[in-house]
Protein backbone atom coordinates (compact mmCIF):
# COMPACT_ATOMS: atom_id res chain seq x y z
CA UNK A 1 0.00 0.00 0.00
CA UNK A 2 1.63 3.53 -1.38
CA UNK A 3 0.18 6.94 0.76
CA UNK A 4 0.21 9.94 -1.05
CA UNK A 5 -1.00 13.61 0.82
CA UNK A 6 -0.01 16.79 1.19
CA UNK A 7 0.01 18.36 4.62
CA UNK A 8 0.28 21.91 3.33
CA UNK A 9 -1.89 23.92 2.87
CA UNK A 10 -1.18 26.54 -0.10
CA UNK A 11 -1.93 30.24 -0.81
CA UNK A 12 -0.90 31.82 -3.92
CA UNK A 13 -1.75 34.27 -6.41
CA UNK A 14 -2.08 37.87 -6.73
CA UNK A 15 -2.03 39.55 -2.61
CA UNK A 16 -1.63 36.23 -1.39
CA UNK A 17 0.01 37.72 1.59
CA UNK A 18 -2.87 39.20 2.83
CA UNK A 19 -3.47 35.77 4.05
CA UNK A 20 -0.87 36.83 7.49
CA UNK A 21 -3.83 39.35 8.30
CA UNK A 22 -6.55 36.55 8.65
CA UNK A 23 -4.51 34.30 10.86
CA UNK A 24 -5.65 32.58 14.02
CA UNK A 25 -2.63 34.67 16.33
CA UNK A 26 -1.43 36.62 19.09
CA UNK A 27 1.96 37.40 18.58
CA UNK A 28 3.90 36.13 15.30
CA UNK A 29 7.27 35.16 15.78
CA UNK A 30 9.17 35.89 12.57
CA UNK A 31 12.69 33.59 11.19
CA UNK A 32 14.30 35.79 8.26
CA UNK A 33 17.62 36.57 7.31
CA UNK A 34 19.20 40.63 8.05
CA UNK A 35 19.21 41.30 4.17
CA UNK A 36 15.56 40.92 4.18
CA UNK A 37 15.38 43.66 6.84
CA UNK A 38 17.61 45.55 5.72
CA UNK A 39 16.47 46.12 2.23
CA UNK A 40 12.63 46.35 3.45
CA UNK A 41 11.41 43.59 2.15
CA UNK A 42 10.18 42.87 5.93
CA UNK A 43 7.58 45.47 5.34
CA UNK A 44 5.13 42.90 2.55
CA UNK A 45 5.42 40.74 5.65
CA UNK A 46 4.56 43.21 9.09
CA UNK A 47 1.74 45.37 7.06
CA UNK A 48 -0.64 42.46 6.50
CA UNK A 49 0.14 41.20 10.22
CA UNK A 50 -0.23 44.57 11.25
CA UNK A 51 -3.48 44.94 9.64
CA UNK A 52 -4.81 42.08 11.39
CA UNK A 53 -3.37 43.64 14.55
CA UNK A 54 -0.56 40.43 15.29
CA UNK A 55 1.65 41.39 17.25
CA UNK A 56 5.49 39.99 15.74
CA UNK A 57 9.00 39.38 17.18
CA UNK A 58 12.10 39.39 14.51
CA UNK A 59 14.52 36.92 14.96
CA UNK A 60 17.49 37.88 11.91
CA UNK A 61 20.10 34.92 12.84
CA UNK A 62 19.55 33.15 9.75
CA UNK A 63 22.52 32.56 8.04
CA UNK A 64 23.62 29.99 4.69
CA UNK A 65 23.54 26.63 5.70
CA UNK A 66 22.25 27.39 8.84
CA UNK A 67 24.65 25.19 11.97
CA UNK A 68 23.01 23.51 14.87
CA UNK A 69 24.09 26.99 17.13
CA UNK A 70 21.19 29.03 15.12
CA UNK A 71 19.03 26.55 16.00
CA UNK A 72 19.57 26.72 19.61
CA UNK A 73 19.83 30.31 19.64
CA UNK A 74 16.37 30.38 17.88
CA UNK A 75 14.70 27.68 20.12
CA UNK A 76 15.78 30.05 22.89
CA UNK A 77 14.32 33.17 21.31
CA UNK A 78 10.85 31.61 20.33
CA UNK A 79 10.26 30.87 24.02
CA UNK A 80 11.39 33.68 25.21
CA UNK A 81 9.49 35.34 23.15
CA UNK A 82 6.02 34.54 24.28
CA UNK A 83 5.20 33.78 20.12
CA UNK A 84 2.32 31.33 19.62
CA UNK A 85 3.46 31.11 15.33
CA UNK A 86 6.44 30.82 13.54
CA UNK A 87 6.55 32.78 10.49
CA UNK A 88 9.65 31.87 8.07
CA UNK A 89 10.65 34.63 5.49
CA UNK A 90 13.31 33.66 2.84
CA UNK A 91 15.10 30.96 1.12
CA UNK A 92 15.85 27.04 2.22
CA UNK A 93 17.88 28.56 4.81
CA UNK A 94 15.17 30.66 6.96
CA UNK A 95 12.85 28.00 6.38
CA UNK A 96 15.08 24.74 7.30
CA UNK A 97 15.94 27.03 10.37
CA UNK A 98 12.70 27.75 11.13
CA UNK A 99 10.90 24.03 10.93
CA UNK A 100 14.14 23.05 12.83
CA UNK A 101 13.09 25.83 15.42
CA UNK A 102 9.30 24.76 15.63
CA UNK A 103 10.57 20.85 16.17
CA UNK A 104 12.76 21.68 18.41
CA UNK A 105 10.39 24.04 20.74
CA UNK A 106 7.58 21.79 20.71
CA UNK A 107 9.13 19.13 21.90
CA UNK A 108 10.46 21.82 24.89
CA UNK A 109 7.04 22.42 25.60
CA UNK A 110 5.29 19.03 25.97
CA UNK A 111 5.12 18.61 22.37
CA UNK A 112 2.08 21.02 22.32
CA UNK A 113 1.98 22.04 18.67
CA UNK A 114 3.23 25.78 17.13
CA UNK A 115 1.82 26.44 13.97
CA UNK A 116 4.69 26.88 10.96
CA UNK A 117 3.98 29.43 7.75
CA UNK A 118 6.71 29.35 5.37
CA UNK A 119 6.96 32.23 2.49
CA UNK A 120 9.49 31.59 0.18
CA UNK A 121 11.60 34.53 -1.13
CA UNK A 122 13.12 32.39 -3.61
CA UNK A 123 12.14 30.39 -6.40
CA UNK A 124 13.86 26.70 -5.68
CA UNK A 125 13.85 25.08 -2.46
CA UNK A 126 10.55 23.61 -2.32
CA UNK A 127 11.24 24.05 1.11
CA UNK A 128 8.08 25.76 2.06
CA UNK A 129 5.66 22.50 1.44
CA UNK A 130 8.41 19.20 2.24
CA UNK A 131 9.04 17.45 5.96
CA UNK A 132 12.78 17.85 5.29
CA UNK A 133 15.23 20.14 6.24
CA UNK A 134 18.80 20.79 6.49
CA UNK A 135 20.64 21.78 9.37
CA UNK A 136 25.22 21.95 9.18
CA UNK A 137 27.44 20.63 11.43
CA UNK A 138 30.76 23.05 10.87
CA UNK A 139 32.50 20.99 13.28
CA UNK A 140 32.34 18.07 11.59
CA UNK A 141 32.05 19.89 7.95
CA UNK A 142 28.77 18.24 7.39
CA UNK A 143 24.81 18.57 6.64
CA UNK A 144 22.38 16.28 8.64
CA UNK A 145 19.26 16.27 6.36
CA UNK A 146 16.36 15.60 8.81
CA UNK A 147 13.07 14.33 7.69
CA UNK A 148 10.06 13.46 9.76
CA UNK A 149 6.38 14.26 8.50
CA UNK A 150 5.90 16.79 11.28
CA UNK A 151 8.44 18.86 9.95
CA UNK A 152 6.06 19.71 7.17
CA UNK A 153 4.50 23.69 7.29
CA UNK A 154 1.10 24.13 8.19
CA UNK A 155 1.00 26.72 5.17
CA UNK A 156 2.51 27.85 2.59
CA UNK A 157 2.23 31.45 0.84
CA UNK A 158 3.67 32.17 -2.50
CA UNK A 159 3.55 35.35 -3.69
CA UNK A 160 5.82 36.76 -6.71
CA UNK A 161 5.95 40.04 -5.03
CA UNK A 162 8.78 38.63 -3.16
CA UNK A 163 11.18 36.86 -6.17
CA UNK A 164 10.99 40.06 -8.47
CA UNK A 165 14.21 41.61 -7.44
CA UNK A 166 15.97 38.44 -6.63
CA UNK A 167 19.54 38.59 -8.64
CA UNK A 168 19.83 36.84 -11.90
CA UNK A 169 22.65 34.85 -10.00
CA UNK A 170 20.14 33.30 -7.76
CA UNK A 171 17.68 32.51 -10.32
CA UNK A 172 19.76 30.60 -12.21
CA UNK A 173 21.38 28.63 -8.92
CA UNK A 174 17.82 27.92 -7.33
CA UNK A 175 15.78 27.18 -10.84
CA UNK A 176 18.28 24.54 -11.46
CA UNK A 177 17.49 23.07 -8.42
CA UNK A 178 14.19 23.28 -9.23
CA UNK A 179 15.19 20.94 -12.07
CA UNK A 180 16.96 18.90 -10.15
CA UNK A 181 13.98 17.71 -7.44
CA UNK A 182 11.64 17.60 -10.29
CA UNK A 183 14.22 15.01 -12.04
CA UNK A 184 14.98 13.03 -9.16
CA UNK A 185 11.87 12.65 -7.44
CA UNK A 186 11.12 11.27 -10.95
CA UNK A 187 13.20 8.87 -11.36
CA UNK A 188 13.59 8.09 -7.40
CA UNK A 189 12.73 4.25 -6.21
CA UNK A 190 9.53 6.09 -4.33
CA UNK A 191 8.13 7.49 -7.42
CA UNK A 192 4.59 7.23 -7.66
CA UNK A 193 1.88 8.41 -10.06
CA UNK A 194 0.72 11.60 -8.17
CA UNK A 195 4.60 12.68 -6.88
CA UNK A 196 5.47 12.09 -11.40
CA UNK A 197 2.71 14.19 -12.51
CA UNK A 198 3.66 16.97 -9.86
CA UNK A 199 7.17 16.62 -11.27
CA UNK A 200 6.35 16.43 -14.74
CA UNK A 201 4.32 19.66 -15.12
CA UNK A 202 7.51 21.07 -13.00
CA UNK A 203 10.12 19.94 -15.31
CA UNK A 204 7.79 21.59 -18.14
CA UNK A 205 7.90 25.01 -16.09
CA UNK A 206 11.31 24.61 -16.06
CA UNK A 207 12.09 24.34 -19.60
CA UNK A 208 9.57 27.35 -20.78
CA UNK A 209 9.96 29.89 -18.37
CA UNK A 210 13.54 29.64 -16.11
CA UNK A 211 15.84 31.13 -18.93
CA UNK A 212 12.93 33.86 -19.31
CA UNK A 213 13.45 34.68 -15.77
CA UNK A 214 16.90 34.68 -15.36
CA UNK A 215 17.25 37.08 -18.43
CA UNK A 216 14.97 39.41 -17.43
CA UNK A 217 13.73 40.40 -13.89
CA UNK A 218 11.00 42.39 -15.01
CA UNK A 219 9.35 39.07 -17.27
CA UNK A 220 6.97 38.53 -13.65
CA UNK A 221 4.96 35.94 -15.50
CA UNK A 222 7.92 33.90 -15.21
CA UNK A 223 8.99 34.62 -11.87
CA UNK A 224 5.57 33.84 -11.14
CA UNK A 225 5.96 30.48 -12.89
CA UNK A 226 8.91 29.53 -11.39
CA UNK A 227 7.68 30.25 -8.31
CA UNK A 228 4.68 27.95 -8.36
CA UNK A 229 7.13 25.37 -10.16
CA UNK A 230 9.71 25.15 -7.04
CA UNK A 231 6.39 23.98 -4.85
CA UNK A 232 5.48 21.60 -7.42
CA UNK A 233 9.09 20.30 -7.19
CA UNK A 234 8.87 20.17 -3.50
CA UNK A 235 5.83 18.22 -3.35
CA UNK A 236 6.71 15.98 -5.98
CA UNK A 237 10.22 14.98 -3.84
CA UNK A 238 8.59 14.87 -0.42
CA UNK A 239 6.54 12.02 -1.71
CA UNK A 240 9.04 10.53 -3.43
CA UNK A 241 12.49 11.52 -1.85
CA UNK A 242 15.47 12.28 -3.85
CA UNK A 243 18.89 10.84 -5.16
CA UNK A 244 22.49 10.68 -5.33
CA UNK A 245 22.57 14.12 -6.71
CA UNK A 246 21.38 15.78 -3.44
CA UNK A 247 23.74 13.26 -1.50
CA UNK A 248 26.57 14.69 -3.21
CA UNK A 249 25.81 18.29 -3.06
CA UNK A 250 25.06 18.51 0.65
CA UNK A 251 29.10 17.81 0.81
CA UNK A 252 29.77 19.89 -1.53
CA UNK A 253 27.95 22.48 0.73
CA UNK A 254 29.44 21.39 3.94
CA UNK A 255 32.96 21.59 2.83
CA UNK A 256 33.26 23.84 0.60
CA UNK A 257 29.99 26.33 1.27
CA UNK A 258 29.02 25.93 -2.88
CA UNK A 259 25.51 27.17 -3.13
CA UNK A 260 22.93 24.19 -2.59
CA UNK A 261 21.20 25.01 -6.47
CA UNK A 262 24.57 25.76 -7.96
CA UNK A 263 26.49 22.61 -6.55
CA UNK A 264 23.01 20.21 -7.79
CA UNK A 265 23.44 22.19 -11.11
CA UNK A 266 27.28 21.16 -11.59
CA UNK A 267 26.27 17.58 -10.66
CA UNK A 268 22.75 16.92 -12.51
CA UNK A 269 24.09 15.99 -16.05
CA UNK A 270 27.07 13.82 -14.46
CA UNK A 271 24.14 11.63 -11.65
CA UNK A 272 22.09 11.61 -14.75
CA UNK A 273 24.64 9.85 -16.82
CA UNK A 274 25.99 7.71 -13.98
CA UNK A 275 22.09 6.36 -13.35
CA UNK A 276 21.32 5.90 -17.26
CA UNK A 277 24.65 3.94 -17.55
CA UNK A 278 25.79 6.24 -20.40
CA UNK A 279 29.16 7.87 -20.69
CA UNK A 280 30.33 9.65 -24.09
CA UNK A 281 31.95 6.01 -25.41
CA UNK A 282 28.06 4.71 -25.45
CA UNK A 283 26.74 5.15 -28.31
CA UNK A 284 24.03 2.24 -29.61
CA UNK A 285 23.93 0.27 -26.67
CA UNK A 286 20.24 -0.92 -26.18
CA UNK A 287 18.64 0.72 -23.20
CA UNK A 288 15.27 0.33 -24.37
CA UNK A 289 14.01 -2.11 -21.74
CA UNK A 290 16.10 0.21 -18.75
CA UNK A 291 13.11 1.84 -16.61
CA UNK A 292 15.55 4.12 -15.30
CA UNK A 293 16.78 5.49 -18.77
CA UNK A 294 12.75 5.31 -20.19
CA UNK A 295 11.63 7.75 -17.64
CA UNK A 296 15.04 10.04 -18.44
CA UNK A 297 13.66 9.98 -21.84
CA UNK A 298 10.25 11.05 -20.96
CA UNK A 299 12.41 14.48 -19.16
CA UNK A 300 13.60 14.75 -22.74
CA UNK A 301 10.41 14.44 -24.28
CA UNK A 302 8.72 17.23 -22.03
CA UNK A 303 11.82 19.84 -22.44
CA UNK A 304 11.20 18.77 -26.09
CA UNK A 305 14.20 17.42 -27.07
CA UNK A 306 14.51 13.66 -28.91
CA UNK A 307 16.94 11.47 -30.81
CA UNK A 308 17.39 8.76 -32.89
CA UNK A 309 17.35 6.29 -29.89
CA UNK A 310 17.44 6.29 -25.82
CA UNK A 311 20.97 6.28 -25.48
CA UNK A 312 21.44 9.56 -27.27
CA UNK A 313 18.22 11.55 -25.88
CA UNK A 314 19.90 10.72 -22.78
CA UNK A 315 22.80 12.72 -24.01
CA UNK A 316 20.72 15.14 -25.25
CA UNK A 317 19.34 15.74 -22.26
CA UNK A 318 22.72 16.11 -20.51
CA UNK A 319 24.22 18.12 -23.40
CA UNK A 320 20.58 20.15 -22.30
CA UNK A 321 21.46 20.70 -18.31
CA UNK A 322 24.95 21.73 -19.24
CA UNK A 323 23.66 23.91 -21.55
CA UNK A 324 20.99 25.48 -19.02
CA UNK A 325 23.79 26.02 -16.96
CA UNK A 326 26.39 27.69 -19.02
CA UNK A 327 24.14 30.10 -20.36
CA UNK A 328 23.45 31.26 -16.72
CA UNK A 329 26.83 30.97 -15.71
CA UNK A 330 27.10 28.62 -13.75
CA UNK A 331 30.23 26.86 -13.87
CA UNK A 332 31.10 23.44 -14.69
CA UNK A 333 33.84 22.39 -12.66
CA UNK A 334 35.29 22.84 -9.11
CA UNK A 335 38.53 23.77 -10.63
CA UNK A 336 36.74 27.48 -11.98
CA UNK A 337 35.40 28.82 -8.36
CA UNK A 338 37.61 26.87 -5.55
CA UNK A 339 40.76 28.58 -4.55
CA UNK A 340 42.41 25.03 -3.90
CA UNK A 341 44.53 22.67 -5.66
CA UNK A 342 43.15 19.25 -7.22
CA UNK A 343 45.55 17.64 -5.00
CA UNK A 344 44.19 19.43 -1.70
CA UNK A 345 40.36 19.03 -3.32
CA UNK A 346 41.34 15.27 -3.87
CA UNK A 347 42.28 14.78 0.24
CA UNK A 348 38.59 15.55 0.49
CA UNK A 349 36.78 12.59 -1.72
CA UNK A 350 36.92 9.75 0.41
CA UNK A 351 35.27 12.00 3.51
CA UNK A 352 32.51 13.42 1.09
CA UNK A 353 31.88 9.70 -0.66
CA UNK A 354 31.64 8.47 2.63
CA UNK A 355 28.98 11.18 3.86
CA UNK A 356 26.73 11.18 0.23
CA UNK A 357 26.18 7.01 0.68
CA UNK A 358 24.89 7.79 4.31
CA UNK A 359 23.09 11.00 3.32
CA UNK A 360 19.54 9.77 3.40
CA UNK A 361 18.83 11.34 0.29
CA UNK A 362 20.77 8.74 -1.44
CA UNK A 363 18.55 5.83 -0.47
CA UNK A 364 15.78 6.06 -3.43
CA UNK A 365 18.98 6.44 -5.78
CA UNK A 366 17.37 4.67 -8.97
CA UNK A 367 20.98 2.69 -8.83
CA UNK A 368 23.03 2.24 -5.40
CA UNK A 369 26.24 3.29 -5.98
CA UNK A 370 29.59 2.17 -4.73
CA UNK A 371 32.48 4.08 -2.74
CA UNK A 372 34.90 4.32 -5.66
CA UNK A 373 31.91 5.21 -8.21
CA UNK A 374 31.08 8.30 -5.85
CA UNK A 375 34.74 9.19 -5.81
CA UNK A 376 34.88 9.44 -9.38
CA UNK A 377 32.05 11.08 -9.93
CA UNK A 378 33.38 13.87 -7.95
CA UNK A 379 36.49 13.41 -10.08
CA UNK A 380 34.46 14.60 -12.89
CA UNK A 381 33.70 17.64 -11.39
CA UNK A 382 37.17 18.75 -11.33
Amino acid sequence: MEHFHILTDIYFGEKSLDRLSQIDSQKVFIVTDPFIVKSDAIRNIVKPLSKGGIAYEIFTEVVPDPPISKVVAGVRAYLESGCDTIVGVGGGSAMDLSKSIRKMSESMNDGKHIRLICIPTTSGTGSEVTSFAVISDPDHQRKIPLVSEDMSPDEAILDAVLVRSVPASVTADTGMDVLTHAVEAYVSTKHNDFSGALAEKAVEIVGQYLFRSYSDSNDTHAREKMHTAATLAGLAFNSASLGLNHGMAHQLGAHFHIPHGRANAMLLPIVTEYNAGVSNLTKNRDLSDDPVVERYCNIATMLGLSSFNPVMTIHSLCNYMRYMSESMGIPQHLSEILDISKEEYETHLDNMAEAALNDSCTETNPRQPLKPEVIELYRKLW
